[in-house]
């Protein structure tokens, strides 16, 4: 690949798309796309790390309003993310990509305690990092893990791939008149009440000068395109 403009960034893939649109959890077939675009940058030098969600098989907020202690539902969520993590691990693996898991909460021998530190090390050795247990503390989603981590690693970039090329004024599943931003500020995502990340992990990104890149994952070679800088998704900053 040529013409790559990032060097080191955080990919942040939904649990739900794991399922491929089946509801729960993991679609083989899906998973495997994911880790075949996912090696395809890192054999061209990129330093990619990944935080994934678990709505496929547990999401603590649903789960608290069936009646589940919410700090308790958290954590079911948060090996929900461990689950995802290892099976994206494993299809890495099984294409020759070395990986790293590191988990927020200590879970050894299932996955290392996450340290930024650690992290970079796997980075910088050709390993792609995959970080699970979001913050590791409840009432805190994967997106603010995602955030935390991307500052954490001095990403140049959070990538956040969905089920959807982009943000838009209005849900596009819901709004045939909505329209697509190419580019947005942070800002402007808050004062529109954008629902791209939890308000927590605008700021965050805002704060510490992260951009976000919002594009459809589930179509093979866009992540390709967007690494290549092509006008594709749309960009928060």
């Amino acid at each position: 690949m040529n013409n790559i403009i990032y060097h080191r960034v955080l990919l942040k893939l939904s649990g739900e798309s794991l399922a491929a649109g089946t509801g729960h959890g993991i679609d083989t077939e899906r998973l495997n796309q994911y880790a075949a675009q996912v090696k395809e940058m890192a054999d061209a030098g990129v330093q990619v790390a990944i935080v994934i969600g678990g709505g496929n098989i547990f999401r603590g907020l649903q789960g608290a309003s069936r009646g589940f202690d919410r700090v308790k539902g958290d954590q079911m969520g948060m090996l929900a993310t461990v689950i995802n993590s290892l099976a994206l691990s494993s299809a890495l693996e099984a294409i020759g990509q070395p990986t790293r898991v590191l988990t927020a909460i200590d879970m050894h021998p299932i996955g290392e305690h996450y340290s930024k530190w650690r992290a970079i090390e796997a980075l910088e050795a050709g390993k792609v990092v995959i970080l699970s247990c979001g913050t590791g503390s409840p009432y805190f989603t994967t997106d603010t893990g995602s955030s935390l981590r991307g500052v954490e690693i001095e990403a140049d970039v959070m990538l956040k791939g969905t089920r959807v090329d982009g943000i838009y004024t209005a849900d596009p599943e819901k709004d045939p008149t909505a329209t697509k931003f190419d580019r947005i500020s942070y800002d402007e995502v808050l004062n529109r009440g954008l629902k791209v990340m939890d308000l927590s992990a605008i700021v965050m990104c805002r704060d510490n000068g992260l951009p976000i890149h919002v594009f459809n994952m589930d179509e093979p070679g866009n992540l390709a395109r967007v690494m290549r800088g092509e006008n594709l998704g749309t960009v928060v900053y």
